[in-house]
């Protein structure tokens, strides 16, 4: 790779992406045009002056999506696939039963977040952002503020920070030797950050439209949907743990999260067909986080700053934009991290834009009104004020512990 060309001592490839994040930020009715358009110019730039981390030209284009292909693949299979699965869920009639069950006021709202909080901890988060967003749906009579929304995602993300299982940050840190118990710790913070946050966006949402008690009445359970649901959440549980503990080295070559996900889907097609009308408005959500991620994972980003807690603090900023996978990539390969830290920093951070996290592109996908940073930012600032307060209640409680640098 050659030396990137510098304009006022920052490498072209970072404007370059940053003109992609600003336009995406004021022109959110052409989202895709512009990510693909941006891909392309930093592709054909690198082509043709800097090179890419495996090679230049070509050549060096084919060695880098060979290296990224199966994470690629992987975030494509899960978002297509649980786009269904939430659709099979909402067609269950399941999200129909939950405004008795929750309570009436601002309160139902935050149980719904806190529900959505623990199924991530041992699903992944944008299938449990997508059941959040689909319960909601129905709670709130199809009227869901975007404050509220940004709270959904929030709920995933933070839920997911202290488990191996339940973001894949957290899952490659576990492929690296990271002990699940220092991935643990993330939840202090993440309690924390979900009690913060949670409170404001109920509110939010209850005056917006509170939920809506419906008369007791027969309602007709499919219970073949169901099973559906339940049996492809439990294949992509024991799928991950499975491969994680039995057979690591696989995962870096074939996409075995998300090709589970689509056997599961596959195989009870004959059951309840899935509404494959989806498939056409969620695949453009899809190449547009794609698009994104290459974009990122071409960056001139070799080395981190040196590990310390306010690194990792900026590192959570930082992934609201900048795809995190790459950035726990690296903390991993430089070493020095309190892995906690790190866990709840990257995975709740991508919460604080709509794109930053895989989570919030799904549920994006399901209410087009939050592709709006301008929106996004200014109806969930609870969201980054609890990422912070979290942050600093957990240096305060447990202190910062850092692994030996490799």
């Amino acid at each position: 790779m050659l030396e990137p060309i510098l304009m006022l001592g920052v490498p072209l490839d970072f404007i370059l992406f940053g003109l992609i994040l600003l336009g995406i930020a004021f022109f959110h009715h052409h989202t895709l045009l512009i990510a693909l358009t941006g891909l392309a110019v930093i592709i054909a730039y690198k082509i043709a002056f800097t090179g890419f981390t495996f090679g230049t030209g070509l050549a060096g284009l084919s060695l880098h999506m060979e290296h990224e292909w199966v994470t690629l693949a992987n975030l494509f299979l899960l978002l297509m696939g649980f786009a269904l699965l939430s659709r099979h869920f909402e067609e269950s009639r399941m999200p129909d039963k939950m405004p008795a069950l929750l309570p009436d006021d601002w309160k139902g709202g935050a149980v719904l977040l806190a529900i959505v909080f623990v199924l991530s901890g041992f699903l992944d988060n944008i299938a449990a952002a997508l059941i959040g967003g689909t319960v909601a749906r129905h709670v709130f009579s199809g009227k869901v503020h975007v404050g509220y929304l940004v709270a959904i995602v929030a709920a995933s993300n933070a839920g997911g920070a202290g488990s191996v299982v339940g973001d894949t940050t957290t899952t490659m840190m576990w492929i690296d030797g990271v002990s699940p118990l220092s991935v643990l710790e993330a939840y202090v913070a993440a309690i924390v950050a979900l009690m913060i946050f949670a409170v404001p966006a109920s509110i939010q949402q209850h005056r917006f439209s509170p939920i809506v008690k419906r008369p007791p009445g027969v309602l007709r359970i499919d219970g073949a949907r169901v099973f559906i649901v339940a049996l492809i959440l439990g294949v992509a549980l024991v799928a991950n743990v499975t491969a994680n503990l039995k057979f690591p080295a696989v995962l870096d070559k074939i996409p075995v999260l998300g090709l589970a996900i689509w056997g599961a889907i596959l195989v009870t097609a004959p059951l309840r067909v899935p509404d494959w009308k989806i498939m056409p408005e969620t695949f453009k959500g899809t190449i547009f986080l794609l698009a994104l991620v290459i974009a990122a994972s071409m960056m001139p980003v070799e080395k981190l700053p040196l590990a310390a807690w306010r690194t990792t603090l900026g590192l959570g900023f930082v992934s609201s934009v900048f795809d995190n996978i790459p950035l726990t990539a690296l903390a991993l390969k430089q070493g020095g991290y309190d892995w906690g830290f790190l866990a709840y920093a990257v995975g709740f951070g991508g919460s604080m834009i709509w794109f930053g996290s895989s989570a919030g592109v799904a549920l994006s996908n399901m209410y087009p009104e939050a592709k709006s940073v301008g929106r996004w930012v200014g109806n969930g600032w609870p969201v980054a004020a609890a990422y912070v307060v979290g942050f600093f209640v957990m240096l305060t409680v447990i202190g910062w512990h850092p692994d030996a640098p490799h």
